[in-house]
């Protein structure tokens, strides 16, 4: 688990609790993110609202709003009071749907107040326990001497997941055809059934198909192992150096939310994070690290998330439709 900031307790009892009670008038704080209740998103929005609440001194609502890859509930925190009253989860998708530049009527980064980053985490690249590549390198070789004719699914069109995909395509220098799905689990049972030969695909749903023997995990999509996956090399081990596709959560604010509030609810998120048994939690369920750290990190990464993610989608020519 990694913290770039620490603040002392002192100053953290002094931010979080009275900074937000005098903005929000002791009203609860409502946690919005833009996805299925259920889904990893929901999952750490709910596991993060109780040591949020008890380092904010104030209860802390979830509230899912899904639809069109998250931009409905990133409107709404956008145009928020930002009095600290509403923060929004937003995922590595929402840097991907900045770089598409898909019907957004907000800004991804100058939008929002960042507070700070809470997870990273990766994907796996899957194939069904009996298909004939053992490992990366050979999916790749098939790929090579087949354009187009090999086939990956992901969670849908404009995921991560397909980028993902697709930079395995670049990088690797293949032309597999991307095959959508409505979501991870649909991918893998696709995989499973012979519809497509290889996902692209959360961990954590993959992972139980490894276990029984249905799916062979052949690489991860982030910088390093993953604590579950240590037996699983990362794309860059296997085949392709440079090559990460991680995806990440993080908090944030409404734009004009006063510095202290941010601060205060920057503070919290931290404390929260360093519960051991929360740290547990959402390594256990994502396979991934808790990060952590300040505002000001956290908006660089959105920021550079956007550019590597838009450079390929021009690169490639790649399309959300």
């Amino acid at each position: 688990m990694m913290f770039r900031r620490t603040l002392p307790a002192a100053l953290l009892a002094a931010l979080s609790a009275p900074a937000l009670a005098q903005d929000a008038r002791r009203r609860p704080v409502t946690l919005v993110h833009g996805f299925a209740p259920g889904g990893p998103a929901d999952a750490i929005a709910r596991v993060l609202a109780p040591p949020l609440s008890q380092a904010l001194g104030q209860p802390v609502v979830v509230e899912p709003r899904p639809g069109a890859g998250g931009n409905i509930a990133a409107a709404a925190v956008s145009r928020a009071t930002p009095d600290g009253s509403t923060i929004g989860l937003v995922t590595g998708g929402h840097a991907v749907t900045a770089a598409f530049g898909r019907n957004q009527n907000y800004e991804p980064v100058e939008g929002f107040e960042p507070i700070a980053q809470v997870v990273r985490y990766a994907f796996v690249v899957a194939v069904r326990a009996d298909h004939p590549a053992r490992d990366l390198r050979a999916l790749l070789r098939l790929a090579a001497a087949a354009p187009n004719a090999l086939q990956f699914g992901s969670a849908g069109t404009g995921t991560t997941q397909h980028l993902a995909g697709e930079l395995l395509n670049a990088l690797g220098e293949v032309r597999m055809t991307h095959i959508p799905y409505r979501g991870d689990a649909a991918s893998i049972t696709a995989v499973m059934a012979g519809e497509v030969p290889v996902a692209v695909t959360a961990s954590n749903v993959a992972l139980p198909f490894q276990e029984t023997g249905q799916l062979r995990l052949l690489a991860v999509t982030g910088p390093r192992r993953t604590p579950r996956l240590s037996a699983v090399p990362t794309v860059a081990e296997a085949a392709l150096p440079g090559y990460d596709a991680s995806t990440w959560a993080g908090l944030v604010a409404p734009r004009g939310t006063r510095p202290e509030v941010v601060e205060a609810l920057n503070a919290a998120t931290n404390e929260a994070l360093r519960d051991p048994a929360v740290a547990a939690r959402l390594g256990e369920m994502l396979d991934g690290e808790v990060v952590g750290g300040t505002p000001e990190a956290f908006r660089a990464l959105m920021t550079t998330e956007i550019a590597r993610w838009r450079q390929l989608i021009e690169a490639r020519r790649i399309t959300a439709d």
